[in-house]
């Protein structure tokens, strides 16, 4: 299995990982209606037995009930799992302690007593200033609690004072993890991409399939013809959705379908694939054993460098 490494020297995790934000979230997404813990259970599952074990979740999501869902999964496998979860920075939370406090309930919920990779989740210091924040998570690296640390749409500068801070306790930032994907493309126009790449930090790429927009499942002929299932969650006030927006997107998935029969994978397996191709490492959602089952399809094989180049073409407008 493809693996790829965290940072410089951090833990080898597999190219994929899978992103657990709609395990237990129902603010969001339909946690609990049309699919539920069985079913998240069966794509954690499907995962591991497709030899993926990178898992992505964060205190927030569900409000802790990924993570408590992920801990009773792992229990119950004898595979091994690698978890990264975020710390949110709300405002209240303005000490050092606080941040051990969260790691803490965190490892409970997960039922570890380490992790791969803990990240902030957002570029928010508040009153404890990032100095020490930063100087807060090395302390736990030191202290064994997490392996490698990372942060969460953070800008160039801001990964460039995080990692600063760091480097001044022999820790290295290992990751940013971002929005990145075919339709959108602005890290690389941003400096996040260039800045990432100087100092060895590992692009983790969430919603890399632009929230199913990339897997040709919503098409402007089908909303046209008022036959696309309603939409849930999240995507019901993402203007990308709506008419106009399948419209302009239509030639792209053209493009992902007539690549995908070259290489008799789908339109999200190439969007994965061109991801992956750029260095970093996509963690697309699974609510489901066959999701789980259709993300892995991105692996194991490889776009050629022509087809790299016709997808960067066909989606400039999205830097």
């Amino acid at each position: 299995m493809q693996t790829v490494t965290l940072g410089k020297d951090g833990p080898a995790v597999t190219a994929l990982g899978i992103g657990t934000w709609a395990w237990g979230d129902k603010l969001f997404w339909s946690y609990g209606s049309d699919y539920g813990a069985a079913q998240v259970h069966e794509a954690f599952d499907a995962t591991l037995e497709a030899g993926i074990n990178f898992f992505d979740t964060a205190e927030i999501y569900g409000f802790g009930e990924s993570e408590r869902l992920i801990g009773q999964f792992m229990r119950q496998t004898d595979k091994p799992a690698q978890i990264a979860t975020k710390f949110f920075p709300v405002p209240w939370r303005f000490t050092a302690r606080s941040v051990s406090e969260a790691l803490t309930a965190s490892l409970e919920r997960l039922q570890v007593s380490q992790v791969a990779l803990y990240q902030v989740h957002q570029p928010f210091d508040f009153l404890l200033g990032k100095r020490a924040l930063m100087n807060a998570l090395a302390d736990e690296v030191q202290q064994g609690r997490i392996a490698t640390v990372g942060v969460s749409n953070y800008s160039a500068e801001q990964m460039r004072q995080a990692h600063k801070f760091l480097a001044a306790r022999g820790v290295p930032l290992a990751v940013n993890q971002v929005r990145y994907s075919l339709l959108t493309r602005q890290i690389e126009s941003n400096g996040i991409f260039d800045t990432a790449r100087e100092l060895g930090i590992t692009i983790l790429a969430y919603s890399p399939l632009a929230q199913g927009l990339l897997t040709g499942k919503y098409t402007a002929e089908l909303a046209r013809a008022h036959q696309a299932q309603p939409l849930q969650g999240a995507r019901r006030i993402d203007p990308r959705f709506n008419q106009s927006g399948l419209e302009k997107i239509a030639p792209v998935i053209r493009l992902l379908q007539d690549i995908g029969a070259v290489h008799q994978r789908t339109p999200a397996q190439v969007a994965l694939n061109w991801l992956i191709a750029q260095g970093v490492i996509p963690i697309p959602g699974a609510k489901n054993a066959e999701q789980a089952r259709q993300n892995a399809g991105a692996l194991g094989w490889s776009l050629t460098e022509q087809e790299i180049e016709t997808l960067d073409r066909a989606t400039q407008a999205w830097k």
